[in-house]
């Protein structure tokens, strides 16, 4: 340990054990620990105790729990496990039977501190810091400590009743391991008296009958056969796998997500993995026996094993499929006839239960459709996938949800009017329809799925939420038979779906609700992105009102619906595609579009909308825009002046970043010492007239300014960007530094200034060799090292949180206190 820290020690250790003392911080008291657990992974915790007396002297305070506050005695109770983690240290805190009087029976535990849950979760966390070594496990029997941690599995606070739950395990396997353990068996004998404790406490729980002490045994077994791989895990479960399996044969299984959970950890499990394993039947009794909600995430959970028979996953992929098989037999003209994988339909308990109410139906076909989308993205996904038939009952889904399916059966009409607008399962059909587009199907589907698509961005009764799903599965779709038919245009097939979309997308354009608006302008930039150069799609935005529409949003009164609209205008822009208004119902005083979003960005009061400005034209700069040739220097000189001084740090790292772009291209590409010479068409610009030209545009002021930005985001990349200007035109350029020159006095002078925060002084005249000077002084590396290190870099050692947290109760003189 640091001098400076055992200088410090004793008048902290006095200041926590004083209960006069005001209360420590939390924080301080955690970073502490941290400290303590460092330290000791390095050094010898009895060493430390014995140079540090306070230390014990701290922790025999905590003993008369009267007088100790609940946060000191949980912070006593897991600095004591700390030190004991070393079997040297615990034989020596043993002597002086300081470990019993701070966990065993004459504890805490009887006192008012331990109905804090703090105090509970300190006393066990210490114990799991304590029981890494044999001489441990005697010691937790001895003191009683056993019987407190079955007693907190069911402790009203869930979290020391998880951390509880945990211990045990760890005990169990402290208690187990290192020993020779051939011959565990079913009789008490055959175990260590204390995993013979644990091991009677599982068969007790779960015995027992009540819900609460089964699953709290079961979340004991999860973790210890997720966490233990070792051949007396075997053991333990054919000890314990009759009173499990027997929960199988109630009635009602009761809590069926623990056995889920549990069966699951065990399969996952090396131990248990094998593919001649009696789990394998316990898991496929467990499928039949748990209801049709209970059973899906097992079955998710069974799918994703990479070991597994076939017969399960089989078993297991038609729980998922039951769901859809019963829609599709619902609206099917002869009974029977669902058309899935045979065993998946005619399941009654499944069909009750889609019928018994809507949120028992909304459940099970929200989970089945979840749970199926996970599988179809997984790299071993289920074969044959029934990507038709999976399509047909999405569909078939979506029809009864609004009401365009014409079932035929009674149950057909039933479960029509009991889907009839509703938004989750809308939800849940649309998102799983989407992942489907990454399979192929017939044309007969493909136009299916299509007009369910078109229905639902048709209808007035698409709920926002269900429109952006609607959105977005169209989107997938139209990407997906494009790329199908291996070209970047629209497939010849959805061409008249596109002709269709876009006086839908006028109407939604024109939506009242700006959730919707927002989301037809998200959907429109994706449509130009990708197919923004095609003439087919071309000819259809441009027979619409789109473009038109898309302009007038860049004065919606929502800030979201601005920003979208201001992105989808420029992607419009970039493919030629924007409105350009002219003729005599257009006066000609309508500012160019460019202008137009210089005003947003000069005048907008939210930030989203200059966000997307300053994106727009960072990708025009990027891809030549014409709009961005047009008298660029001036255009550009606006830009920079207007962003400099924005509020929004976002805004102004955009701005750096359109910086840097302009630098680029200004620059020119760097000169490579190994490309073969030839005659350029254009001289290369000159160092000093690239600086003329950054200083007309106002970019060399912008990025000086940003240097010294409070937001460091922004400083950050001023600093890369003024380091990228200096390596290109500083060194051997030619042009020479005005160290001395009275103009570079002034601009280091207000340099000076605006780094202490008085940013109203004026720069100064920035001529080329002012520039240069001032780049060869500034130390842009040291700045961009220390913009790197976290905020709290000044000073985080151990020495400073002493002094800091002995400054806050005034036990340090002068000015000791390094507050970071």
């Amino acid at each position: 340990m640091d001098p400076e820290c055992s200088r410090l020690l004793p008048a902290l250790c006095a200041v926590l054990a004083d209960p006069r003392q005001p209360m420590t911080d939390d924080t301080c008291l955690e970073k502490l620990l941290d400290w303590f657990k460092t330290v000791t992974e390095t050094e010898s915790s009895l060493l430390l105790l014995q140079e540090n007396p306070c230390l014990v002297e701290l922790l025999s305070q905590a003993l008369k729990f009267q007088d100790v506050s609940s946060r000191i005695l949980s912070f006593s109770l897991r600095l004591a496990g700390i030190f004991a983690a070393q079997e040297n240290c615990f034989q020596f805190l043993q002597q002086g039977e300081l470990l019993l009087g701070l966990f065993g029976e004459a504890g805490p535990l009887g006192l008012p501190a331990w109905n804090v849950p703090s105090v509970r979760s300190g006393w066990i966390q210490g114990l799991c810091s304590l029981a890494k070594h044999p001489s441990a496990e005697q010691f937790l029997v001895d003191c009683g400590a056993v019987d407190t941690i079955f007693s907190l599995q069911g402790d009203s606070s869930l979290f020391v009743a998880s951390a509880a739950s945990q211990l045990l395990v760890q005990v169990l396997s402290l208690s187990i391991q290192g020993r020779a353990t051939p011959h565990l068996g079913s009789s008490d004998g055959d175990w260590p008296s204390c995993a013979q404790s644990i091991v009677g406490y599982l068969e007790e729980s779960l015995r027992s009958g009540a819900t609460p002490q089964i699953t709290q045994a079961l979340k004991v077994l999860t973790t210890t056969f997720g966490r233990c791989h070792h051949s007396w895990t075997e053991a333990l479960w054919m000890r314990l796998s009759p009173l499990v399996t027997c929960l199988l044969e109630k009635d009602t299984v009761p809590t069926a997500h623990s056995l889920a959970d549990l069966f699951l950890s065990m399969a996952r499990s090396p131990t248990f993995g094998s593919s001649d394993c009696d789990l394998w039947v316990t898991l496929a009794q467990t499928l039949s026996c748990l209801s049709p909600t209970q059973a899906g995430p097992l079955a998710l959970g069974i799918l994703k094993l990479h070991v597994c028979p076939q017969a399960l996953k089989t078993q297991a992929f038609d729980v998922l499929l039951q769901p859809l098989a019963c829609v599709l037999e619902a609206a099917a003209q002869v009974p029977g006839s669902s058309g899935l994988p045979d065993g998946t339909g005619s399941n009654p308990t499944m069909a009750d239960a889609l019928l018994a109410s809507t949120s028992s139906c909304a459940a099970l076909l929200c989970q089945s459709l979840a749970h199926l989308g996970e599988l179809q993205a997984l790299p071993h996904s289920p074969r044959p996938w029934p990507q038709v038939l999976l399509l047909e009952a999405t569909v078939m889904t979506l029809r009864f949800c609004s009401g365009s399916a014409v079932p035929i059966s009674s149950v057909g009409g039933r479960l029509c009017g009991i889907l009839a607008s509703c938004i989750r399962v809308q939800r849940a059909a649309l998102d799983f329809l989407g992942m489907l587009s990454q399979g192929t199907g017939p044309q007969e589907s493909v136009t299916q799925v299509f007009a369910i698509l078109l229905e639902y961005l048709r209808s007035p009764e698409s709920s926002p939420t269900v429109l952006k799903k609607a959105f977005q599965a169209t989107l997938r779709w139209l990407l997906s038979m494009s790329k199908a038919c291996g070209s970047n245009n629209p497939d010849p097939h959805t061409q008249p779906f596109l002709r269709e979309l876009f006086p839908v997308m006028q109407k939604r354009l024109c939506n009242p609700c700006w959730e919707v608006r927002d989301s037809a302008l998200e959907f429109l930039t994706h449509l130009t992105t990708h197919w923004g150069g095609q003439p087919d799609f071309r000819q259809a935005l441009l027979a619409s009102d789109v473009p038109e529409l898309t302009q007038q949003l860049l004065q919606d009164p929502e800030a979201y619906v601005r920003a979208s609209a201001v992105t989808a205008m420029g992607q419009l822009a970039s493919q030629g595609l924007h409105a350009t208004p002219s003729g005599p119902e257009h006066p000609g005083a309508k500012q160019s579009l460019p202008q137009e979003l210089l005003h947003i960005l000069s005048l907008d009061s939210e930030g989203f909308p200059r966000r997307a400005v300053m994106q727009v034209f960072t990708q025009w700069l990027q891809d030549g825009h014409p709009a961005m040739a047009e008298d660029l220097e001036q255009f550009m000189a606006r830009v920079f002046q207007v962003v400099s001084r924005d509020l929004d740090w976002e805004v102004r790292v955009q701005g750096l970043e359109l910086a840097r772009v302009f630098l680029a291209q200004t620059l020119g590409p760097p000169d490579c010492p190994y490309a073969v010479a030839l005659p350029a068409a254009t001289p290369p610009t000159s160092p000093a007239e690239v600086l003329r030209t950054l200083g007309r545009v106002q970019l060399l002021e912008f990025a000086f300014r940003a240097l010294f930005d409070c937001d460091r985001p922004v400083a950050q990349k001023s600093c890369d960007l003024l380091l990228l200007l200096r390596a290109r035109t500083a060194p051997g350029g030619g042009l020479q530094g005005a160290e001395c020159n009275p103009e570079a006095v002034t601009v280091e002078a207000a340099l000076r200034a605006w780094q202490a925060g008085e940013q109203g002084q004026p720069l100064g005249e920035l001529v080329p060799e002012v520039v240069v000077a001032i780049l060869r002084t500034l130390d842009l590396e040291g700045l961009q090292a220390t913009l790197a290190e976290s905020s709290d870099h000044v000073e985080q050692s151990p020495r400073s949180l002493l002094q800091d947290m002995l400054a806050a109760v005034g036990a340090l003189g002068g000015h000791e206190a390094d507050c970071y």
